[in-house]
This record gives C-alpha cells, sequence and structure tokens, in this order.
C-alpha cells in the first residue's frame, strides 16, 4: 500500500482547484499581479457570484489569498502550491522518462540482434 503523506489533502486540493479552465484563467489573470474581485469578476462571461465561487475554491486550495481594504476585496496570486504541485508531477515525469528510455535501449539493442 502506497505511503500517504500529509500534504496530500493539500495537494488534493490544488488539483482539484487547476482542473477548471475558469480558475486557471483566473490564476492567470493574476499572475500579473494582484487584482480585486470585481476587475477580475468582468474578465468572465459568467456572475459574479460564480466568479467569487471560484475565487473560494482557489482560497481553500492556498493558490489565491484575499485582502480586504475597505469594501474591495483584492486577490493575489499565491505560487508555493503550484510548485509543490509540480514538484509531485516532476517525480512520475523523471520515473518515466527512465522507463522509456530503457525500452529504447531495449528495442535499439533487439533490432541489431536479429536472426
Amino acid at each position: 500500500m502506497p505511503r500517504r503523506d500529509s500534504s496530500q489533502p493539500r495537494l488534493n486540493r490544488v488539483y482539484a482547484a487547476i482542473a477548471d479552465p475558469t480558475r486557471r484563467a483566473i490564476l492567470a489573470a493574476l499572475a500579473g499581479g494582484e487584482r480585486n474581485v470585481g476587475s477580475l469578476a468582468g474578465r468572465f462571461p459568467i456572475s459574479f457570484n460564480g466568479v467569487s465561487k471560484h475565487v473560494k475554491v482557489l482560497e481553500r486550495a492556498g493558490l489565491v489569498r484575499r485582502r480586504v481594504r475597505g469594501r474591495e476585496h483584492w486577490l493575489r496570486l499565491r505560487p508555493a502550491p503550484l510548485e509543490q504541485a509540480t514538484r509531485w508531477l516532476e517525480h512520475y515525469r523523471e520515473f518515466w522518462d527512465a522507463r522509456l528510455d530503457a525500452l529504447q535501449a531495449l528495442l535499439v539493442g533487439t533490432r541489431g540482434h536479429r536472426p
């Protein structure tokens, strides 16, 4: 049975958050700098409440930080959880690269030894 580490629930929330194209677009917009929720909502063909729900998912995943100034809510990208998700994927990319390299070596070696 695979070992379950303490970061797994956090990683699950990150992958669930970035699975949605609207949430990825929100992250892309925030990569350009801090934005208030109202200006961000104007970029999408969904209601303000719809954008707010997407933002809450991103906040729960730790990808967005909200700062309230008066009546305005300002959002900022927090890239650290994406870096953790990238490290997790990188581990498996290295695993499959090694497997594919071994398969290629086997196939090349077999071609040179035809009966």
